[in-house]
């Protein structure tokens, strides 16, 4: 083996793979990590947490951070003498060439006496010839009669040049330098690169991690070191925008009619309680066949639309048949498998803001996420709000603004919920949480929707905040709310913390530790006025009307708890 020692760790419950594998074959799934200590028995909501945490469940490791852990397990065994800690380096050597015309020609010469010579300086760059012939399989710089041969450089005797070329991968890895700088006479200008690099934040695939981030670091880093640069990394931050996959597939599993297995991808659902089903659970596959566990009676896969099952737990199950567990599992797209959706039919039938705005609002940018097309439904219905808040649908003739925005001062409740939702969309933005910044505004648009008049400084930038995420509609908004100049252009709105402060807090007020009322004080209300508050509520009244008061503890901004007895 080149790494690693050949053992094999499972962990369903922070491990997809592991997860769905135990899920399949119904294998425990302990939680030895949680979010906090005092979650150490919370449920898996249908799929293995891979975020950061403590250990629970793990004897001594309990509360520790999952690197502190790793370091305290490997002093254990090396205390009882049981083993020691090793890094194990999983770098290796690798080969940048490729065995093809097409890429830059490596500037080295082979000589049978001087050996790998490289080329004088004075003839780079080496170019490839244009007089290849290309119907004969192969690398053509091998064949070619003259560009291959050259003079050795160092003793003039006869020597060839390199024909492997570079991956383009390699060749193509500085393209961020040429962008910062465009010269005609140069590949880039070192100056004028230093404005612009190092790149603060870098958004790709993973996929990019693994070659082409590699050879841009390396070529980056070599150019520095000969100071061509003025800084030592090209990028500040890496972000891996997770994969979508197509909608998720409901698959149950019934005793086959004949012996041979057949997935039954296009038949619909039959509610028929008669089907011979059975529990996923109770499913192995075996020879590209399904069988059931205990008898081996081969089973046919039934894909079932998502209207004839129901969420129970982490699992689905039949509504027909709440006894049955089906598999539920989205694929990445692809055209064998049906599942690729086309962002040109969803921009057709619902706007290229609705395409841009679900896939921001589907989940963490990191995460890899399936596909829902009752997600599209739901943010075309939001941008659909958003319209009526600002336009008047009942004018046929003309975009006009709707008559409840008015030119109006801002109550206190507005205005505080205005300076919230910029602050947060703000905040959300620089952290990338694009799904929780749309879910900002959709509490904004829930508010304000409903009320008359509805200020028209609260719409203006409200609809600031909404351009980067749907750019087409927010700039007709912008429009209409009387703007001449293009949206593109205006001052990214600010927030006042001063406005952010609740005048007014709900808490709970409890007797003998049990809640009993909430009521509302002010926000800077103290431990006598939060009593006094308490003491009048009419619920409270009655709950204390017989009984003696022992004790009155009270959190200033959190809440009152009566100690009675009698």
């Amino acid at each position: 083996m080149d790494y690693g020692t050949g053992a094999i760790m499972a962990v369903p419950g922070h491990d997809q793979r592991d997860f769905e594998f135990a899920t399949k074959y119904g294998l425990p799934i302990p939680r030895v990590v949680a979010p906090s200590a005092d979650q150490a028995n919370k449920p898996f909501d249908g799929e293995a947490e891979v975020g950061e945490g403590v250990l629970v469940n793990s004897d001594f490791l309990d509360g520790m951070e999952v690197e502190d852990a790793k370091r305290a397990i490997i002093a254990r065994i090396e205390e009882q003498g049981r083993g020691s800690g090793k890094t194990v380096w999983r770098l290796r050597d690798w080969g940048v060439s490729r065995q093809r015309y097409w890429g830059t020609p490596i500037p080295f010469i082979h000589c049978e006496k001087c050996g790998v010579v490289p080329a004088p300086k004075d003839s780079l760059p080496i170019t490839l010839p244009e007089d290849v012939d290309f119907r004969t399989p192969g690398n053509p710089l091998l064949r070619h009669p003259t560009w291959k041969h050259v003079d050795c450089p160092t003793c003039g005797g006869k020597a060839e040049r390199e024909t492997d070329t570079l991956d383009t991968f390699v060749d193509s890895s500085w393209y961020f330098l040429r962008f910062a700088s465009q010269p005609a006479d140069k590949p880039f200008d070192r100056d004028e690169i230093a404005k612009w690099l190092p790149v603060e934040q870098y958004i790709g695939g993973i996929e990019h991690a693994i070659l082409h981030l590699l050879y841009a670091r390396f070529w980056h880093k070599v150019l520095f070191d000969l100071g061509h640069l003025h800084s030592a990394e090209p990028f500040h931050k890496l972000v891996n925008q997770g994969m979508i996959l197509g909608e998720a597939e409901f698959t149950a599993y019934r005793v086959a009619a004949e012996s041979a297995v057949s997935d039954q991808r296009d038949e619909p659902f039959a509610d028929d309680l008669q089907q011979n089903w059975v529990s996923s659970r109770n499913v192995e596959e075996k020879d590209s066949k399904y069988l059931e566990k205990e008898t081996g009676a081969i089973l046919e896969a039934v894909l079932i639309d998502e209207k004839e099952t129901a969420k129970k737990g982490n699992d689905f199950i039949l509504k027909s048949d709440t006894s049955i567990v089906i598999d539920s599992r989205a694929h990445k797209m692809s055209k064998s498998r049906g599942n690729v959706i086309n962002p040109d039919d969803i921009v057709n039938d619902y706007g290229a803001d609705s395409l841009r705005l679900y896939e921001m609002f589907m989940g963490p940018l990191e995460q890899t996420k399936p596909w829902n097309m009752s997600g599209v439904e739901g943010v075309y219905r939001f941008l659909g709000r958003v319209w009526r808040m600002i336009v008047d649908e009942r004018n046929d003739d003309a975009t006009v603004l709707h008559a409840d925005v008015q030119d109006v001062e801002l109550n206190d409740e507005q205005t505080r919920t205005l300076h919230k939702t910029i602050k947060a969309v703000t905040e959300d933005i620089e952290k990338l949480s694009f799904n929780t910044a749309i879910s900002r505004m959709m509490e904004f648009t829930n508010e304000f929707s409903s009320q008359q008049p509805r200020p028209k400084s609260a719409m203006i930038p409200f609809v600031q905040l909404l351009n980067p995420f749907a750019p087409h509609i927010a700039e007709e908004l912008w429009e209409v709310l009387g703007q001449t100049e293009s949206l593109t252009y205006s001052e990214w709105p600010k927030f006042d913390e001063s406005k952010l402060v609740e005048s007014e807090i709900e808490i709970p007020v409890q007797i003998n530790g049990k809640l009993r009322a909430k009521i509302k004080v002010p926000a800077e209300a103290d431990k006598d006025a939060m009593e006094s508050a308490a003491k009048v509520d009419e619920t409270i009244i009655q709950q204390l009307e017989g009984k003696q008061i022992v004790k009155t503890i009270c959190v200033p901004g959190r809440m009152v708890n009566f100690v009675v007895k009698g």
